[in-house]
């Protein structure tokens, strides 16, 4: 293995057992990118301003502005490719990221304008509240849900391109819950498509790796086929217990003697001493038959519908 096969993008080195941010393959693949289209940035932008600019100065001065424009264009196209996959990462978490910043931040301001008494007290009660009412912690827990199928269908899209040696890590785009579970919008990248993650074993992967009862793959519009929806299904909203209050409108104090139903038998009958009698077939009445070819009869307007027959 080359030496700079073992040092990631940040410089330090794989080994004892540390971990890098980006792969070191990854890393060269999009250095090598970043240098063509710095180049082709840099040829076209600056033929097009040293054309531009030449009409208005000198056309040296002309040429060596469309060079400079060319280089900072260039060099702002570079700098994007070269750290996409480490914004990548930063996208992935931008969630944590916000929410981590969030509580820090706020609990600085809470320190420094309340007594810690207070600043505890205030802690105490927001995350307490959440966490005693039934349908808030439910909520949250859902949003926490969100979160976390976001990085395990990353694992899992990851997990695919390595098998089958082909196509990029899809975008995953935010997430939302629903009653049955989580909703997810993925935007896929060269190299995926939805026939790819609807084949025999994909979806039950998927599930397995969001830690789902099943996943269900579709397109999210007509527009755009790279643009998908993923619903993990967790629980089954309609399959529980529903109280019906129409037994407590069913009056209690009947007496024993309430007249009936006519077509249901007393209360009390005794079926042996009811007389058996005989149950005769109504007589079959014969059915006058129709004639094959009837005959019309001329409206008194002279209209006879048999010429149109």
């Amino acid at each position: 293995m080359s030496k700079s096969s073992q040092r990631s993008p940040f410089g330090w080195s794989n080994r004892g057992g540390q971990v890098t941010v980006i792969e070191a393959p990854v890393a060269r693949s999009y250095r090598r990118r970043a240098v063509i289209a710095f180049w082709v940035t840099l040829g076209v932008v600056g033929l097009l301003a040293a054309t531009v600019a030449s009409h208005y100065l000198h056309p040296i001065v002309g040429g060596l502005l469309g060079v400079v424009l060319g280089a900072l264009l260039g060099a702002v196209v570079f700098a994007l490719i070269v750290a996409w996959p480490v914004l990548r990462v930063f996208w992935h978490w931008l969630p944590e990221i916000v929410l981590g910043l969030a509580v820090v931040y706020g609990w600085t301001t809470v320190m420094q304008s309340t007594p810690l008494w207070g600043s505890l007290l205030i802690v105490a009660l927001v995350v307490g509240v959440p966490a005693a009412i039934g349908p808030t912690r439910r909520r949250v827990m859902a949003w926490i849900w969100c979160l976390t199928v976001r990085h395990r269908l990353r694992m899992c899209f990851a997990a695919f391109i390595a098998t089958n040696r082909h196509g990029s890590l899809p975008l995953i785009l935010p997430a939302t819950p629903t009653p049955a579970g989580e909703r997810v919008w993925v935007w896929l990248r060269p190299g995926l498509s939805l026939r790819d993650l609807e084949q025999d074993g994909q979806m039950q992967k998927l599930a397995v790796a969001c830690w789902a009862n099943e996943v269900r793959v579709m397109r999210a519009g007509r527009k755009y086929a790279a643009l998908i929806r993923i619903d993990i299904t967790r629980r089954e909203p309609l399959a529980g217990k529903v109280v019906s209050p129409l037994p407590d409108y069913v009056p209690t104090d009947i007496p024993a003697n309430a007249p009936t139903s006519p077509g249901m038998p007393p209360v009390g009958l005794d079926l042996p001493d009811v007389p058996d009698q005989p149950v005769t077939a109504p007589a079959d009445t014969p059915r006058q038959r129709k004639p094959r070819n009837p005959t019309t009869t001329a409206s008194p307007s002279g209209f006879d519908p048999s010429d149109y027959a």
